[in-house]
């Protein structure tokens, strides 16, 4: 019997899958959502069209024995938190902070007209749709939020997909879909709590309102710093596979548990701990990644498909309650639309914008199936009620891609609208913005000093999460040097110019996340077990990072082979004293440029370090033409075009910028002649060349000889053998 019973649920999940994933992507390439193939996936398996044609083969796979069913339900309530887990982790709380106003008039009104329509439709109902028709109140707060929440999910697939995410009206769409989403969650926990107990009373209710509040307080406050450091710790001290993802699961459950203690669905316990998990500064991509992949993978196809199988569409063919499903369409369609439509105009917006924010607010989608199902688990809806919901969800969640689609195309952008669209999407592009965490490897020199201040420029105004190396030299060599005093100086010095940045940036400091640890040696063994921890960049700054003969320390060589991504050295020159410069108003940056995205890259980081102080950037770029090119030629035309698209940048920075054009000399030279003019410090975009030994170049070792400045070599790729011919004359810096 248990073999049996364990083919059966492997059957179940097969089929599923096999037919939710099809669906999916047939109603994707369609333009439709692909959770709603996943649902009618489900709809399809059930009574309404395999049960009916072939009632024993369904009976058979999907089984009403209570063993059976449990098996394939607890994959199904799994999913229900996952789900809810990785709605929080979309949920993006500092857009709503950004975005205003507006969007709470919206998600408001969005909310109260339909939750009011759905709560009164439940007090007119026929008994016998109800399990219990003693327990009207219940059963209209349920329906009430069902009808009231809009998927986020799919709001979003539409507002993306017609380039809206940047669009000051797609900022309000999403922003108004999160806070109906969050304020729906809440509903939820409290209805919960009242049909926990049996009925309305009012201590119980207060009580868990109460709950809820203190729930919501400790996790956005104590508890968001205590996931934020799990997840630090779990990706920084375990070694094996996937021990982030364990933990953040393990975050969700112990959040689902305490919400369950206090008496309120655990679906609130996996969004708040999604939603934290999702503001973690040391998640990055892949690991968010990788979480998602299974959820959308597995989990998801067989909740929607476990939904599916529970309404039954043959009962649609009784006229009453075929009458009622359209009126529940009706209702739910008019009381959405209306709501965030009166919501709009009260907020100031025009009648197209508002139809737009009204068609948008109308997809109920996953969120709505989600509630039902909590519903049909509690015994609160019948499942005809169930079935009735489902339906409504899936008609309105298909109609409102197309109404989206013709909302929006009759929206045209304004000119102040377009030019903070073209900004945002310029910094997009840039290589400062889409770092998430730095490594630093300094010793106590003038060298090491500096680093640690440029990187704290470089992340100092987003919170980049910064894990600082200290490397006691002198302690190796028998000498004691203060390693204590030394290593505060360098770690201060880092503090200090992030916090900077933030002041200048109004980001809390509070965010500055600066890790300090004093190292005895730097190998490449060392250094590539520290990057196993996911870093964007790897700063160096070291007294003796280059030999008498100008090239690189055999110590810098070991270190830097550990580390496979973008690299940050920053250099003395040869002629120079040893000094290094403070960025202030007025001080000049050095950047080489010359059309290359090695080249961009190197102006975008030397943008982010001269905001904070409003130093200016100088930006050379050095034509391969021996005469120079003539004004309106082609690669004239190039040169002016790779010049403003650096000056784009600056003025999405905020800083100021000098070009210019030098021809009639070889890079280096030029580089160095401009240099001697003032320049406080050089940054060029350089390329890794293949070899046991570090080189970028012969341009950049002969900057390095020329000038008497430091010299900030940025190298974001390395060139693979094959390709080392064709370098040499590509990039100014290698």
């Amino acid at each position: 019997m248990g073999g049996s019973a364990e083919g059966l649920f492997i059957a179940e999940i097969v089929l599923l899958l096999l037919v939710g994933r099809g669906l999916g992507e047939l109603f994707q390439r369609y333009g439709q959502p692909a959770i709603m193939g996943q649902l009618i996936g489900g709809i399809l398996l059930g009574p309404s069209l395999f049960g009916w044609i072939w009632p024993g083969a369904q009976h058979l796979i999907f089984s009403t024995d209570p063993a059976q069913k449990g098996m394939i339900d607890a994959v199904s309530q799994l999913g229900i938190l996952l789900l809810l887990l990785l709605t929080g982790m979309e949920t993006d709380l500092r857009l709503v902070r950004r975005v205003g106003a507006a969007c709470f008039s919206i998600s408001i009104t969005g909310v109260v007209v339909p939750f009011v329509l759905g709560f009164a439709l439940a007090q007119f109902l026929p008994g016998t749709l109800l399990p219990d028709p003693t327990q009207r109140v219940v059963a209209g707060l349920f329906l009430g939020t069902a009808l009231s929440i809009s998927s986020v999910k799919i709001v979003a697939m539409v507002v993306r997909e017609m380039n809206f995410m940047r669009r000051n009206l797609g900022q309000i769409i999403i922003s108004s879909a999160i806070i109906e989403d969050t304020i729906g969650w809440l509903i939820i926990a409290v209805t919960f709590g009242i049909a926990t107990n049996g009925s309305l009373q009012l201590l119980p209710l207060v009580t868990t309102v109460v709950e809820v509040a203190l729930f919501m307080a400790f996790s956005f406050t104590i508890g968001r710093r205590l996931v934020f450091t799990l997840i630090r710790w779990s990706n920084d001290s375990f070694r094996s596979e996937y021990a982030v993802i364990t933990v953040i699961l393990i975050i969700m459950g112990v959040m689902a548990l305490i919400t369950n203690l206090i008496g309120v669905h655990t679906v609130l316990g996996a969004f708040v701990a999604g939603i934290l998990v999702g503001e973690s500064p040391i998640l990055s991509d892949h690991i968010e990644g990788q979480l998602r992949g299974v959820i959308t993978a597995l989990f998801m196809p067989v909740f929607f498909g476990m939904a599916g199988l529970s309404a039954d569409l043959t009962v649609l063919a009784d006229p009453t309650l075929a009458l009622l499903t359209l009126a529940l369409v009706a209702i739910a369609s008019i009381g959405k639309f209306g709501g965030a439509f009166i919501g709009g105009r009260m907020a100031g917006m025009s009648r197209k914008e508002a139809i737009a924010v009204g068609s948008a607010m109308n997809a109920r989608g996953s969120t709505e199936v989600i509630v039902a199902s909590i519903g049909l688990s509690m015994n609160i809806l019948s499942h005809n009620l169930f079935t009735m919901i489902v339906t409504m969800a899936v008609i309105t969640t298909l109609a409102m891609p197309p109404m989206l689609r013709w909302a929006l195309g009759r929206l045209p952008i304004g000119n102040a609208e377009k030019q903070r669209v073209d900004r945002e999407l310029l910094d997009e592009r840039g290589f400062v913005s889409r770092l998430e965490r730095l490594l630093l490897l300094v010793d106590d020199s003038p060298a090491g000093k500096f680093t640690a201040y440029l990187a704290g420029l470089v992340g100092g105004g987003s919170g980049m999460p910064t894990t600082l190396l200290h490397l006691n030299e002198g302690k190796l060599a028998g000498r004691d040097t203060g390693p204590q005093r030394t290593s505060k100086e360098v770690k201060k010095g880092a503090a200090k110019s992030a916090r900077v940045v933030s002041k200048a940036e109004d980001t809390p400091v509070d965010k500055v996340h600066l890790t300090t640890r004093t190292e005895l040696e730097a190998t490449a063994e060392t250094i590539a077990a520290e990057a196993r921890k996911g870093y964007g960049l790897l700063f160096v700054g070291l007294e003796k990072a280059l030999t008498e003969k100008g090239s690189f320390s055999p110590m810098l060589n070991d270190i830097t082979s550990g580390f496979d991504g973008p690299l940050c050295l920053a250099l003395n020159g040869a002629r120079s004293t040893g000094k290094m410069p403070v960025l202030r108003a007025g001080t000049t940056i050095l950047v080489p440029v010359n059309g290359t995205e090695i080249a961009r890259r190197a102006a975008d980081f030397a943008l982010a370090l001269a905001r904070p102080h409003r130093a200016r950037v100088k930006v050379l770029y050095v034509s391969q033409a021996r005469q120079g090119s003539q004004p309106g030629s082609v690669s004239h035309r190039r040169e002016e075009a790779v010049l403003k698209d650096v000056a784009d940048l600056a003025d999405r920075y905020g800083v100021t910028v000098d070009t210019a054009i030098r021809a009639r000399a070889t890079p280096d030279k030029a580089i160095a002649r401009e240099a001697a003019k003032g320049a406080a410090m050089v940054v060029m975009g350089v390329t890794q060349r293949p070899g046991d030994e570090l080189f970028f170049g012969d341009t950049a070792t002969a900057v390095l000889a020329a000038v008497a400045c430091p010299v900030v070599l940025l190298a974001t790729e390395r060139v693979k053998q094959t390709d080392a011919a064709e370098q040499t004359a590509a990039d100014i810096g290698a």
